[in-house]
């Protein structure tokens, strides 16, 4: 359904900082962690320490990636996301900040994106700092573990997949270079954002007119604090989502739409 006030709000301002959650992607299948009162709809997602303290916590989640990342690799954009990089094409985005590791801003066509907490497509070596594509590593880990390719499982976010079973005789490949532990380059819960995508990402907000939240609860603080820092400049505020967001006390404007259906007038 059309909302002509958010069509004012996104028509009246020429340097959006867009800010993107979940609910961008949910639409390409990607579920999401929250439910309308921006509380968990399950389990928490590991967290880094846990990954670091135990080979049992690295073999239960990269067996579930590996299940996961079959039909989350292939996740196709929607027309959230085509919307969000029409509207840097007219020249009017800022910024595209976005909380999801899914890359499919870019494949939609924006430019002008920081990942916040990084991407899933890449696996990192926390030894040497190495990189390689995660499709490789799913190569990697089909080889080591060919019994575990006729599993299957519900879709997790963030291309997890609600794997349970024993685990314990799950092969996950050290680093080739030097041995080390491996992880899919994005940012854990318990882990800090680097905080030179931070500072880059505040750069943008300072240069910005307004903030358009879309598909965020923004219940995690790293995406929380920039429409913080919004408000404390002064810049007015719309929100896109379904549910209850952590800042509506601070919004100028929230529209309860799935981002589809919200945006499709940027189309």
């Amino acid at each position: 359904m059309p909302h002509p006030a958010l069509e004012d709000f996104v028509a009246g301002h020429q340097r959006l900082f867009v800010l993107t959650g979940a609910g961008c992607s949910t639409n390409s299948g990607i579920p999401d962690y929250r439910d309308s009162d921006g509380n968990w709809k399950r389990t928490r997602p590991v967290t880094i320490q846990a990954f670091l303290g135990e080979a049992a916590t690295r073999q239960r989640y990269w067996a579930r990636s590996m299940v996961g990342w079959r039909r989350f690799g292939r996740a196709a954009p929607n027309g959230a996301h085509r919307a969000l990089a029409k509207l840097e094409q007219q020249g009017r985005c800022e910024l595209l900040l976005t909380q999801n590791v899914d890359r499919l801003h870019q494949a939609a066509g924006s430019r002008r994106v920081i990942d916040l907490h990084g991407r899933l497509d890449v696996v990192r070596c926390l030894g040497c700092g190495a990189t390689m594509p995660r499709e490789q590593f799913q190569h990697e880990l089909a080889q080591r573990n060919p019994a575990w390719l006729t599993l299957d499982a519900a879709d997790a976010p963030d291309g997890d997949a609600d794997l349970e079973q024993d685990f314990s005789s799950f092969v996950v490949p050290a680093c080739e270079a030097c041995g080390g532990v491996l992880k899919p380059d994005v940012v854990f819960f318990g882990e800090n954002v680097p905080r030179d995508t931070v500072a880059s990402a505040q750069a943008h907000l300072e240069q910005a007119d307004a903030v358009l939240v879309v598909g965020s609860s923004l219940m995690v603080y790293s995406g929380f604090r920039f429409v913080r820092m919004a408000e404390q400049h002064g810049l007015p505020i719309a929100a896109v989502n379904l549910g209850r967001t952590r800042a509506d006390e601070l919004l100028t404007l929230k529209v309860e739409d799935s981002c589809e259906s919200a945006l499709a007038f940027l189309l």
